[in-house]
């Protein structure tokens, strides 16, 4: 009979005891293997000890390659018990043998406060380069694969390991997601997903994005992705423009911070045209009057679309494609505001200073009052003129606001969706051009229960994950098709 070597996090025999007698009374583990980052003393009956010194180091996944002698590894990422399913590993192992996968990962539950709620986890794929996707807990290995990948990883990480092995593992071998429920977890992070999403830009957290970064440059030049720092110059000549930039405002029902938002903008100062296209998304809530009270001011233009199939890229490609767009086409959502009256002239500087087809400014963090808020200031400094075009297939945004060269805009055209639109533009518009930086805050981003993603249930979350994800795949098989090509 094939068996699992287990991998279980251990800090104290209270903490994993429920966890390790479940295993062992599946009667397929032969060894389960306690992970102490802590100088532990105390074990637990049948199990080896291995000191570790960090739970996802690089040191720790070598050293689980190494301790394996089983046909299958089983890696538990939780200090909180897991409770396993019926006859859950069987069916995990028969679906890893019949695929061929090298790892397999599953849907299951999650207790929350005491309350056991569905978390189902989506498909893998070539573009899941997130370091922080969504496996779950449970993660259990064909053990040669996991070796093979382990014997490539080259860096010595602290925080990167788990991510480094997933990305070696990826190269040759399937991940396969089981939608089944086999396994209850513990889940002690309680937040709302608007909470969750920043914490990759925690400044506190730099420290792991510098190795989540490397480790994904890595992967990227094992398999064709990469993309160096060469970019396509732009003269800024192309069309007759009559204002040199335009803000553009998608809105629908946003009674309560439209105003704001338009007053923000006619009080740019700046020593070109520029006027503000408002499209206006057939709003009910009074938004649309609220907008008309503006009518006086020659710069507004304020579109209600004929048709009634428009997200919010939609609505922009219909702002872009307005006969008084300006050759600068400068973002402001519907619910937030520029920092002071400068915010547009350091936007449009950036563009010939850097010569760029995009600019992404920094961003501050406020309540609904523009009160700065935790994680406060969001600087993206990730994206860096050496490696931000390729670092931008690992992160799941690329900051605010965002502006354009219209006439490549205008080419490329914005994915007509309301989620996901500005990110697949960073992409693309970074495998031909620079995208230029504004490092000093220019803009606040008013977080309030309004906000589309203050409180996502798990389908809306893993359908927003998923679309990146694929917008990450088609982003990353054009640059390694393109990087082909450029090799003939």
């Amino acid at each position: 009979m094939k068996t699992i070597d287990c991998f279980v996090p251990f800090a104290g025999t209270a903490q994993a005891e429920a966890t390790v007698k479940g295993l062992q009374e599946t009667g397929l583990v032969n060894k389960i293997v306690l992970l102490a980052t802590a100088d532990t003393t105390e074990s637990l009956p049948q199990c080896e000890l291995l000191q570790t010194d960090a739970l996802q180091s690089s040191k720790t996944m070598k050293a689980i390659a190494e301790k394996a002698t089983a046909d299958y590894v089983l890696l538990y990422t939780k200090h909180t018990t897991l409770n396993l399913g019926m006859f859950a590993l069987e069916r995990m192992i028969h679906i890893l043998d019949d695929c061929g996968a090298g790892m397999v990962y599953a849907d299951h539950y999650q207790v929350k406060d005491g309350k056991q709620s569905n978390a189902p986890v989506i498909d893998y794929q070539q573009g899941s380069l997130r370091d922080d996707f969504d496996f779950g807990s449970v993660l259990l290995f064909r053990a040669d694969a996991l070796k093979e990948a382990a014997s490539r990883m080259k860096a010595d990480y602290q925080f990167a390991g788990l991510y480094d092995l997933r990305l070696k593992l990826s190269q040759s071998e399937s991940l396969v997601h089981i939608n089944e429920y086999l396994y209850t977890e513990v889940e002690n992070d309680t937040r709302k997903s608007g909470e969750k999403i920043f914490d990759y830009v925690d400044p506190k957290n730099r420290n792991r994005q510098i190795e989540m970064e490397a480790a994904c440059t890595e992967h990227l030049k094992e398999i064709g992705g990469y993309l160096e720092p060469k970019f396509e110059h732009i003269e800024f000549d192309k069309g007759d423009f009559e204002y040199e930039a335009s803000v553009i405002i998608p809105v629908r029902n946003r009674i309560r911070t439209i105003r704001d938002a338009i007053r923000s903008v006619l009080s740019q100062q700046a020593d070109f045209k520029f006027n503000l296209i408002i499209i206006d998304n057939h709003s009910t809530d009074g938004t649309s009057e609220a907008i008309d009270e503006f009518r006086d001011d020659p710069r507004l233009i304020h579109i209600i679309p004929e048709r009634n199939d428009l997200g919010i890229g939609g609505c922009w490609n219909l702002g872009v494609h307005h006969p008084k767009c300006g050759k600068f086409a400068v973002q402001l959502d519907s619910d937030d505001v520029y920092k002071d009256e400068h915010t547009l002239a350091t936007m449009v500087r950036a563009f010939y200073e850097q010569n760029c087809a995009m600019v992404v400014g920094t961003y501050m963090m406020t309540d609904f009052n523009m009160n700065m808020i935790a994680p406060g200031i969001i600087d993206h400094r990730e994206w860096t003129p050496e490696n931000g075009r390729n670092n931008a297939l690992r992160i799941n945004g690329l900051g605010a606001p965002r502006a354009f060269y219209t006439p490549v805009l205008r080419e490329v055209k914005v994915p007509n969706t309301s989620y996901g639109e500005d990110y697949a533009l960073g992409l693309n518009f970074s495998r031909r051009f620079q995208i230029g930086r504004v490092y000093d805050v220019v803009y606040l981003c008013r977080r309030w229960d309004d906000n589309s993603d203050a409180s996502l249930d798990v389908v809306k979350m893993n359908g927003h994950n998923l679309y990146k994800d694929r917008i990450r795949t088609w982003e990353l098989q054009a640059r390694i098709a393109q990087n082909k090509a450029s090799k003939l």
